[in-house]
């Protein structure tokens, strides 16, 4: 691979040797190195198809996160541990030990979804019917998730994030069943479920619990997550897992995984 260029500095001298930019790694596929030519890297903000996304995101391995959404490329900023770690990490909690009680469900944390021509996405966490039980993704060749997983769960700093904009009309038209968000610096949540093209939200009961349409027994205890009280938060999950619909979806993903 030829060297980095280094441009002039104001001052019309090229920098020095201490002050050269570190050289990013080389691109590779499988092992294999990659000539710049033939997967050139993306910007932020680049128009691009899918397919051309991915290339250049396979031949980008020092990029952690970047998403296409409605043909558009977005790279996020580095996260903090309130706005988004913290956060991220208790909603991993709650939906691991859903589906670790429902079998024929499970989770994921950060896995790339192929969602349409225009759409490639890393959600922060999703939760699945798994493909043996019916469910409406399926596992590629190569380990990436397509189609629409039944529930998707987000983390975004506020109301103005492209979370509840671009991206939620990408996972509404693509049939995502329910879609939460949590804004934390409106320490607020919210949760739709998709109504024929529509998202509708989903109404917490009068203690503040909202409970999945999709996924019975899968119950949050809203004010108890906000105030960062995950025993309750789990307390009010067991409960659900225990109910007796959610039972019955156990025993029906059952049956779907012998037919």
């Amino acid at each position: 691979m030829p060297e980095v260029l280094q441009t002039a500095s104001r001052s019309g001298r090229a920098p020095s040797a201490a002050k050269k930019a570190p050289r990013r790694p080389p691109p590779t596929r499988n092992g294999t190195s990659l000539h710049v030519e033939e997967a050139p890297p993306f910007e932020n903000g680049d128009r691009l198809t899918r397919d051309d996304f991915h290339r250049r995101y396979e031949a980008m391995p020092w990029i952690k996160k970047a998403e296409l959404i409605e043909g558009v490329v977005h790279m996020p900023a580095a996260t903090k541990r309130k706005n988004h770690g913290k956060p991220h990490s208790d909603l991993v909690g709650w939906l691991w030990n859903y589906s670790i009680h429902t079998p024929g469900t499970d989770a994921s944390d950060n896995t790339t979804i192929l969602l349409d021509l225009d759409n490639e996405l890393q959600p922060d966490v999703f939760l699945r019917v798994s493909p043996a039980s019916g469910g409406q993704t399926r596992d590629t060749a190569d380990d990436y998730v397509e189609g629409a997983p039944e529930l998707i769960v987000e983390i975004a700093s506020s109301s103005a994030s492209y979370d509840l904009h671009s991206k939620k009309n990408a996972y509404r038209r693509n049939g995502v069943r329910e879609y939460l968000v949590w804004l934390t610096q409106e320490q607020r949540i919210e949760w739709w479920r998709l109504d024929g093209s529509a998202y509708v939200p989903l109404a917490a009961d009068k203690h503040g619990v909202v409970k999945s349409t999709v996924f019975p027994g899968l119950w949050l205890d809203v004010p108890s997550l906000l105030k960062d009280e995950m025993r309750a938060v789990l307390a009010k999950l067991q409960a659900g897992i225990a109910s007796r619909e959610a039972s019955s979806f156990r025993k029906s993903l059952a049956t779907r995984r012998k037919a």
